[in-house]
């Protein structure tokens, strides 16, 4: 099979849907915000709820995915998911009314988690055949946003700039048509390496699942870790417009912030393998938090746009790139680790669903900060502390093992 002869290929036929579902599908919106904001005449609190819209979507599609994959087999459900995403982003393309917008982001939120829930189960299966090479595998599948996130720098303003040549009446619109095109093509890619992946073995009758209570602490974690890390791929470009940086080096910096992505599989592989309890997400958090508050504290102590300062930022897109999808991946290893294959579609979906809460909650609060006194940089700095609180409580998680005797 194709899978058992090329993990990475197939790992990386996985990565392109992470990357439909979160490098697309959620983050390019940080890109496309400020034209939006300034053509829509949005506030702050508007701007971010359409990321609340995608987020509660997020957690609509992580709790419907259990009962949607007893309908399917989880390759079918990763591939369905994975065209629908693409259809619901060409329709934002089709809409100016925010309330319409609004519901897209809703619906594109409800299909990536599909895509997350049956890409982390297909990738845990992957690892279990290669478990010498589980945590570069995890690693691939979850640095998959990241080439997203480089597409999108690329495609986004070539599209938007398009808009404006021909004159056409919302020139973000066309940049919505050409994130739908590519996951429909990206979908295309990634159909024969995934289909020969084998299927997880049905759960024993009688069979126990694992308790929810026995991982408190890194569900407690992963929750901040939605709340902090979302208000930063929000925000940060239109915070970084605001201090004054051109248009050309905030697509430099979110190129950057991706390709930092695309490395961080290899970066912390082994870390994913050592670690069996809350440990990875612990360090993982408290980096992000640091790489959060860099921007927030140039912006709130208004330091002149030096060179110094320029590395400082290009410093934080680095470091959060690198990091947050790591964060990701470990919770599906903290899965791997501690539950039997049967309890992994249950595992899985707990994290996704609680990561999905925490991103409700995450830009909503950030956009009504932002629209107060302290602008955006206090925003910024809601979510750093929130993500630093994550690693605190993420690092009282024990392995499951050691909690049974």
């Amino acid at each position: 099979m194709f899978s058992n002869k090329h993990p990475f290929l197939t790992a990386i036929s996985l990565a392109l849907g992470s990357a439909i579902a979160l490098g697309l599908a959620r983050f390019s919106y940080g890109l496309l915000l400020p034209v939006m904001r300034e053509d829509l005449d949005w506030s702050y609190l508007v701007a971010g709820s359409m990321n609340t819209a995608n987020a509660l979507g997020y957690l609509i599609g992580a709790l419907s995915s259990p009962a949607m994959m007893r309908r399917m087999t989880v390759h079918q459900f990763f591939i369905a998911a994975s065209i629908i995403t693409g259809i619901f982003l060409f329709l934002s393309g089709c809409t100016d009314q925010t309330v319409w917008l609004f519901g897209y982001r809703l619906l594109t939120g409800i299909a990536s988690a599909w895509i997350f829930v049956a890409g982390g189960v297909l990738i845990s299966q992957l690892g279990s055949i290669h478990s010498n090479r589980s945590g570069l595998l995890l690693g691939i599948f979850y640095a998959g946003p990241g080439l997203g996130i480089v597409l999108s720098s690329i495609v986004l303003p070539f599209f938007n700039d398009l808009g404006f040549k021909i004159n056409w009446e919302h020139s973000w619109q066309l940049s919505w048509y050409a994130l739908g095109v590519i996951c429909i093509l990206l979908t295309l890619i990634l159909i024969r390496p995934v289909i020969s992946i084998p299927a997880i073995p049905p759960k024993p009758a009688g069979h126990a699942a694992t308790s929810l209570n026995s991982y408190i602490p890194v569900l407690a974690g992963y929750f901040m870790f939605g709340v902090g890390y979302i208000g930063y791929m929000t925000f940060v470009i239109a915070l970084l417009k605001q201090l004054g940086l051109s248009a050309n080096t905030l697509h430099i910096f979110y190129a950057v912030l991706g390709f930092a992505v695309m490395a961080s599989s290899r970066l912390w592989a082994q870390m994913l393998d050592r670690f069996k309890g809350g440990q990875s997400l612990a360090i993982l958090n408290t980096l992000l938090g640091i790489a959060s508050l860099i921007p927030a504290l140039i912006a709130i102590y208004d330091a002149p746009l030096s060179p110094l300062i320029l590395v400082s930022i290009f410093i934080s897109g680095i470091l959060f790139g690198g990091v947050f999808l790591s964060a990701v991946a470990s919770t599906t290893a903290f899965v791997k680790h501690n539950m039997p294959p049967s309890d992994w579609v249950g595992g899985i979906t707990a994290f996704t669903s609680i990561f999905a809460a925490g991103q409700i909650i995450g830009p909503t609060i950030a956009g009504w900060i932002s629209d107060g006194q302290g602008g955006l940089a206090r925003g910024l700095l809601f979510s750093g502390i929130a993500l630093l609180l994550g690693g605190l409580i993420a690092s009282r998680q024990k392995p499951l093992a050691q909690l049974e005797k």
